[in-house]
């Protein structure tokens, strides 16, 4: 199987994207105004609409229509100019906490304390933004709640629990960096390659992450040591304020289009000097739909989502993502 903006697929990934007669809001029809196939992968957060000389991607939402992108080719040459790093999951270890967040606030909405989420509601549940993390959970387990009200149980219980890990209470291993995580930023440090911190999470539940990954490796501030911060609703670089909102989180390609663009001044022209690390499907499809080239990191829900055909390589770790990144 070959389409634009991926190239030829192995056999191993064959079983990742399925062929649809028809996106899921019925915009495209394969054979109907010049689609030649209609290619979705696992967790369904995307149709790849592809063309004779293009491929678009109808990214869905839960909160909203469905946005159409190019899907542009890999042009990546290292050494990287710069790295886009995701933080949960890749930058830090705390996919877990926050999925047992979400379903505490499931459980809380529903009025069943012994509510837990299902197995293969993982691909769902992490990479994307908290309000469609809840509406899924919603539209599954109870129809018709208010999202509102279930936003409402997710902030409580989460000031709560930041509260008491802050004071040393609680799930206090919730966050913790990953593998390798000092060695490889130093490295790039190194190398004089700028730097950008990329979360779908909010500021208050993504800040107290990447600050606790920073003692821990005792690296001073984060501030002081990320080129750029992007959050989903604020940046956090110093001085500068952001734009982005819920609606425009992973998958679709803004968090990582601002940062490299806005935060680290980046042109479109040093696009193939640019790669995205990622851990979840979702990120994969913000980076690549941003334009670049994306390194998938083991551990995530990548496998799950079916989406590893988009990556230029998958990875155990951040160690071995190095080689990728600075072609040594």
């Amino acid at each position: 199987m070959w389409f634009p903006g991926c190239g030829r697929l192995a056999e191993d990934f064959a079983d990742d994207l399925e062929s649809s007669a028809a996106t899921s809001d019925g915009l495209f029809r394969v054979a109907r105004d010049g689609v030649c196939q209609i290619l979705t992968p696992r967790d369904r957060r995307v149709d790849l609409v592809v063309f004779e000389g293009k491929t678009l991607a109808s990214v869905r939402s839960a909160l909203g229509p469905a946005a159409l992108y190019p899907l542009l080719d890999d042009v990546y040459e290292a050494p990287a100019q710069a790295v886009l790093m995701d933080l949960d999951g890749t930058s830090v270890r705390s996919e877990r906490f926050w999925t047992w967040i979400i379903e505490r606030a499931v459980a809380a909405l529903m009025g069943d304390p012994r509510f837990t989420l299902a197995v293969n509601d993982a691909p769902f549940v992490s990479g994307h933004s908290v309000s469609e993390h809840l509406q899924y959970c919603i539209d599954k387990y109870c129809p018709g709640r208010s999202l509102e009200d279930a936003r409402q149980h997710y902030f409580s219980i989460t000031r709560h629990e930041m509260a008491e890990i802050a004071a040393g209470h609680g799930r206090v291993e919730a966050f913790e960096p990953a593998p390798g995580l000092k060695d490889f930023l130093l490295a790039l440090k190194a190398h004089r390659v700028k730097i950008g911190l990329v979360t779908s999470g909010l500021r208050e539940k993504a800040w107290p992450e990447i600050l606790a990954a920073f003692r821990q490796l005792d690296m001073g501030d984060p501030l002081d040591f990320y080129d750029a911060i992007i959050t989903a609703g604020e940046r956090l670089t110093r001085g500068q304020t952001g734009t982005l909102g819920e609606l425009a989180s992973k998958p679709h390609p803004w968090l990582y289009a601002e940062t490299a663009y806005v935060g680290l001044g980046l042109a479109h022209e040093q696009r193939g000097r640019v790669v995205g690390l990622e851990d979840s499907g979702a990120g994969v499809v913000s980076i690549r739909l941003a334009g670049f080239a994306a390194v998938g990191i083991a551990g995530g829900n990548i496998e799950a989502s079916g989406m590893r055909p988009l990556l230029r390589a998958y990875c155990s770790d951040l160690a071995a993502a190095l080689p990728v990144v600075l072609g040594r």
